[in-house]
């Protein structure tokens, strides 16, 4: 990969899961990043892995290195805004993860800061990139199923024991499934269809000493079509992640994206067939065409994150879009948002 610009400069706020598996990897793979310094307040564990990296003890020292020219804020959702609006002050570019923020006046103020900073804001919904959601946005865009009716996405995993990382398991604003697999279907639900007219959801604790929500299941109303998206903890045997219905056919799909499982083992991004799904993952279209019913199933595209960095690297040396923007990530935080309230009114709320 070549590139034709500035090298950025790039520092991430935690070297957990996020930092190993999600962005250390490409940021050291890409020609217009350098991976330059991580925020450990404990364990040193990052330059053992990336010789040179800096390791700063706090976030305000690291603030103060003025050759760092973008800050990846992963850490628990509950310090997101604190964090970004501290880098966006301190003249960096700024990638949040998700979810965005907990609330809609935390991300509408960091909108606007980064706006008078004159620094971008990018939001990391890097499930855009899967191979499976891929798949599903060519067949809609391909105009094989016509008017869309409704389409249902899931998100579900069979997780009964409590997550070992107590943030995940205290009831700290931000925390729950809602917050940490929510951004990801609702994302994908506005990136096809745009926000909707209103919305109605509702959250459940399902696991055994569970304190945060676990479980949600929200319907999108649009004037022309009906979209839920559901996520559960307790899933064992999942239903299909994508069922999308038109009115001249339907596609179902399943969740099988398989480059988080490859990230989690340490290989290389150099690996023949990145991103491909196994052929069995298919997904099944059965459509009308001229009065005849045609069954096929649809090969999958490759799933790639690196898209999203390459996205971010021209948006910030070339002033591209950002993949996510800001007021991408805002959209999510308000359905979000009318989520809690519609489980709290046990009504629609509208946007």
């Amino acid at each position: 990969m070549n590139i034709d610009g500035p090298i950025i400069n790039t520092a991430l706020c935690s070297f957990g899961m996020s930092g190993l598996v999600f962005h250390a990897p490409f940021l050291s793979a890409h020609p217009g990043f350098n991976l330059y310094a991580v925020w450990e307040r404990t364990n040193k564990v990052a330059s053992t892995i990336y010789p040179g990296i800096l390791s700063f003890d706090s976030f305000d020292k690291l603030l103060e290195d003025t050759t760092i020219d973008l800050v990846i804020v992963n850490t628990p959702n509950h310090t997101h805004y604190d964090l970004a609006k501290k880098a966006l002050m301190a003249g960096k570019h700024v990638l949040v993860e998700k979810a965005f923020t907990v609330t809609v006046t935390e991300a509408e103020d960091l909108v606007r800061i980064s706006y008078e900073q004159q620094k971008l804001l990018a939001v990391f919904h890097n499930r855009m990139f899967d191979s499976d959601f891929k798949t599903v946005k060519q067949v809609i865009s391909s105009g094989l199923l016509g008017n869309i009716i409704e389409a249902e996405f899931h998100f579900d995993r069979y997780k009964p024991e409590l997550s070992p990382k107590i943030h995940k398991e205290q009831p700290l604003p931000g925390s729950g499934l809602l917050h940490d697999l929510g951004p990801h279907l609702i994302d994908q639900a506005l990136y096809l269809f745009g926000l909707p007219a209103s919305v109605y959801g509702f959250t459940r604790i399902v696991r055994p000493g569970s304190r945060v929500n676990d479980y949600f299941d929200v319907t999108l109303f649009y004037n022309d079509k009906t979209v839920r998206l559901r996520s559960s903890l307790m899933v064992k045997e999942p239903l299909a992640a994508y069922s999308v219905h038109g009115n001249k056919g339907s596609f179902i799909k399943t969740r099988a994206d398989i480059q988080e499982d490859v990230l989690k083992t340490g290989k290389s991004l150099e690996i023949s067939g990145w991103g491909i799904e196994p052929s069995s993952a298919e997904g099944t279209l059965n459509r009308i065409e001229n009065g005849n019913t045609i069954i096929s199933r649809v090969p999958s595209l490759p799933g790639n994150y690196m898209d999203y960095y390459t996205g971010l690297y021209n948006a910030i040396a070339h002033e591209k879009p950002l993949p996510v923007s800001a007021s991408d990530g805002l959209n999510v935080i308000k359905v979000i948002a009318a989520v809690i309230q519609s489980n709290h009114l046990h009504q629609a709320i509208l946007l």
